[in-house]
């Protein structure tokens, strides 16, 4: 996508406006360029963008923005009936074009200060009480996150997928091999690691593939698995 091309598009969606510049979700759903588009190449803020293009950033707008990706989220929560895992949230994103992607709801902070946020979006709008009961102890229990260079604090694990003759185990480990051993000794088949999936939340990411394969369930973590579910599974190398 060309600079050129984005500026010119922010001053004629802007003029269209009266004058005033468009926040980044409604010239998303106007232009159909996407934050991935111009965020991280040519400048981390939005705002800088608009500056760039002879605005100023219009803070009312930012505001009525950010409002707009927590109704959204809260609207995927109560879907949910859960606070949503990463691949959930990206997932939402691919289905449903109009839903922010996992980038843009990052400005609210990690897991636990997006929760917070939405708390507090829920506490000022009636009727989302079943969501504030969601987000409630996520928030509570919250911490601020990790600095980025910081990346011991950051507790890292995997998410495997088994094979023991025709059926599949999908469980999650801080040591990829380790719980290979420790179930093959338990069965009479050979037990080979199709794959495993590094991920830093690897109790969200087992439930999200158990949730995801839960009509191929046989007995507990075993599933007996079509090639395009293994193949979903393999594709993935981080969540």
């Amino acid at each position: 996508m060309d600079k050129r091309h984005i500026l010119d598009e922010i001053k004629r969606t802007a003029e269209a406006n009266g004058g005033v510049p468009l926040g980044r979700q409604r010239f998303l759903t106007e232009t159909g360029i996407r934050e991935s588009d111009w965020s991280g190449r040519y400048w981390t803020r939005w705002g800088d963008a608009v500056r760039e293009a002879g605005y100023e950033p219009n803070v009312k707008q930012a505001a009525f923005e950010a409002d707009s990706l927590l109704e959204k989220l809260a609207l995927l929560v109560r879907e949910l009936g859960h606070y949503p895992v990463v691949a959930e949230l990206r997932m939402k994103a691919r289905s449903e074009p109009s839903f922010p992607s996992k980038n843009t709801l990052s400005r609210f902070g990690a897991k636990g200060q997006m929760a917070s946020a939405l708390l507090s979006w829920c506490q000022k709008s009636p009727g989302w009480e079943d969501v504030q009961a969601i987000c409630a102890p996520l928030a509570v229990i919250a911490e601020p996150a990790p600095a980025l260079e910081d990346e011991a604090a950051i507790q890292i694990g995997y998410v495997y997928l088994l094979k023991s003759g025709k059926y599949y185990k999908v469980g999650r480990s801080n040591a990829p091999g380790r719980r290979e051993y420790e179930v093959a000794i338990q069965l009479p088949e050979r037990v080979v690691t199709v794959h495993t999936i590094k991920t830093d939340d690897p109790i969200g990411i087992e439930r999200y593939w158990h949730q995801r394969f839960a009509e191929r369930r046989k007995n507990g973590e075993w599933f007996e698995l079509r090639r395009e579910d293994v193949s979903a599974f393999t594709r993935r190398k981080f969540m």
